[in-house]
C-alpha cells in the first residue's frame, strides 16, 4: 500500500507540481525540495511523521558551510543542494554543495549586485528569489532582472534571458524577486515589469502579460502557483495591484482582482483551496476570492474579508483553517468558512518560513528560532522551540524526509532531525 501511495505522490508532483521536467523521471518528493515552498509550492509536506520534540540532542547540524549573504531559500535534490550568494557587493553566485558532506561540486557566477532602496537597505541588496530545479536544469533569478538557466551536474550556462536589455524595461528597484515556477515547456517569472513565460529549454519568450511601468512600483514580489480553478488549470499570480488566473499557453488574462495594498507591497504567495483563493497584504486585510465559470469566461468575487493583516509570511492551510504569520508579528488561525479569527498568538519574529505536515507545522523565524507548531483551530499551541542560528534566517527553509536545510545570512547549514537522541 505504501508503494502505491508513493507512486501516486510522485505522479501527482510531476503533473501538477510544475516542478519537474517531463523528460526526466521525476524524483521521490520525499528526497528533494524542488522550487520555492517544496514540492507542492504550497508549504506541504509528505514523509516520515516529525518527532515531539526540538532539542540540541533530536536536531543535529550535519555540516555547515560559510556563505556570503542571500535570502534565497536552498534547492535540494537525491544529491545536491543548490544555494545563492551575493558576493563583495559585485556579483551573484550560484552553488552546488554535496548533499551528504556540504563539499562543493560547482560553482557558477555572473556580474549582478545592485542596491535596493534606502527604506529597504535594512534588510541588504542580496539576491532574493529562490531557484527552481526540473530534474535536469536550475533556473536562477538574479536581481539585476536577468534568468540564468544552468546544467545541474555541471553548473555550465545553458541560456540566459536579461529582462532589462530585451524588453527595455526599467531595473526594478527591488530586484528580480519572485520565485520562477517551471511546468511543461515553460518556465513562468514575474520580471521585466510584467507575467512572463519562456521556453524552458532554451530561453526564448513565449508570452508576456500584466505588464506596468516597472521601476519603484512595478517589480512584483509574489511568486506564482498553478493550478485547476473552477475547471482549468491556470496561472495564479499576484502582481503589485492585483490578484488574477493567466491562461498557461496563450498569456490570456482569464480574470482579476485588484487587492489593495500600501505601495503595491502584495508579498506573499496566494494560497489556492478548491475553487477560492486566500491573500493578504501589507497594512491591509487578508480576503478570501471564489472563481467560478462564467461562460465564456470566468468571474471573481469576495467571499469574505478579514481583519488578519499578512506581510512576507506566506500561510498554508490545515483542515479548512489558514495559519498566517501577521505583519505584527504574531500568529493567526483563520476559519476559511466564515473568515473569522479563532486565535491570535504572542508575537515572534518579523517574518517566518512555514512547512505543514499533518497537522503539525514548523516554522523558522528571522532570528533563527525554528518553531514546532500544533495546528489547533482552537488555541495557538507552541509544541517546542530551538535556536538553531545566531544569524539572521531570512529565506524560506528546506525539509527533505528527517532533514532540514537553513539559509543562515551567511552560510547554509543541514541538520538531521532524529526519532531517538
Amino acid at each position: 500500500m505504501m508503494r502505491w501511495l508513493m507512486v501516486l505522490c510522485l505522479l501527482f508532483c510531476h503533473l501538477v507540481g510544475g516542478g519537474l521536467a517531463a523528460s526526466q523521471p521525476p524524483e521521490d518528493p520525499e528526497l528533494c525540495w524542488p522550487q520555492w515552498r517544496g514540492p507542492s509550492r504550497d508549504g506541504q509536506l509528505q514523509g516520515p511523521l516529525w518527532p515531539d520534540r526540538l532539542t540540541k540532542e533530536t536536531l543535529r547540524l550535519s555540516w555547515r558551510v560559510p556563505l556570503g549573504p542571500s535570502y534565497s531559500g536552498p534547492i535540494v535534490t537525491s544529491e545536491l543542494v543548490f544555494t545563492t550568494e551575493t558576493r563583495d557587493e559585485e556579483k551573484e553566485v550560484v552553488y552546488a554543495l554535496d548533499r551528504q558532506s556540504g563539499e562543493v561540486r560547482w560553482r557558477a557566477e555572473w556580474p549582478g549586485a545592485m542596491r535596493v532602496p534606502f527604506f529597504a537597505a535594512a534588510n541588504g541588496s542580496w539576491i532574493r528569489s529562490t531557484p527552481a530545479f526540473d530534474g535536469e536544469r536550475l533556473y536562477v533569478a538574479g536581481m539585476r532582472d536577468v534568468l540564468v538557466c544552468l546544467d545541474a551536474r555541471s553548473g555550465e550556462e545553458q541560456w540566459r534571458y536579461d529582462f532589462v536589455k530585451e524588453l527595455e524595461t526599467p531595473l526594478p528597484d527591488f530586484g528580480f524577486v519572485s520565485s520562477p515556477l517551471v511546468d511543461g515547456e515553460g518556465v513562468y517569472v514575474q520580471a521585466g515589469a510584467s507575467v512572463a513565460k519562456l521556453d524552458r529549454t532554451n530561453g526564448r519568450l513565449l508570452w508576456r502579460t500584466l505588464q506596468d511601468q516597472g521601476g519603484m512600483f512595478g517589480s512584483a514580489f509574489s511568486s506564482p502557483v498553478i493550478a485547476t480553478v473552477a475547471g482549468k488549470r491556470q496561472l495564479i499570480v499576484q502582481t503589485r495591484e492585483k490578484l488574477a488566473g493567466v491562461e498557461l499557453q496563450t498569456g490570456a488574462i482569464l480574470w482579476t482582482q485588484v487587492v489593495p495594498s500600501f505601495r503595491g507591497m502584495n508579498i506573499l504567495t496566494p494560497l489556492v483551496v478548491g475553487d477560492a483563493i486566500f491573500t493578504s497584504s501589507y497594512q491591509n486585510q487578508a480576503w478570501l476570492y471564489t472563481i467560478t465559470a462564467a461562460p465564456p469566461g470566468m468571474s471573481v468575487s469576495q467571499t469574505w474579508t478579514s481583519d488578519a493583516r499578512g506581510y512576507m509570511s506566506s500561510p498554508v492551510v490545515i483542515d479548512g483553517h489558514v495559519y498566517l504569520h501577521q505583519q505584527n508579528q504574531r500568529f493567526t488561525c483563520i476559519d476559511l468558512t466564515t473568515g473569522q479569527r479563532t486565535w491570535t498568538s504572542i508575537p515572534f519574529g518579523k517574518y517566518c518560513s512555514l512547512v505543514a505536515q499533518g497537522n503539525r507545522i514548523l516554522a523558522l523565524d528571522q532570528r533563527g528560532i525554528l518553531l514546532l507548531i500544533e495546528a489547533d483551530p482552537k488555541q495557538f499551541r507552541l509544541i517546542d522551540l530551538l535556536k538553531i542560528s545566531d544569524e539572521e534566517t531570512w529565506a524560506h527553509l528546506a525539509m527533505v524526509g528527517n532533514e532540514i536545510f537553513v539559509r543562515e545570512l551567511h552560510a547554509l547549514s543541514a541538520f538531521r532531525w532524529l526519532t531517538e537522541p
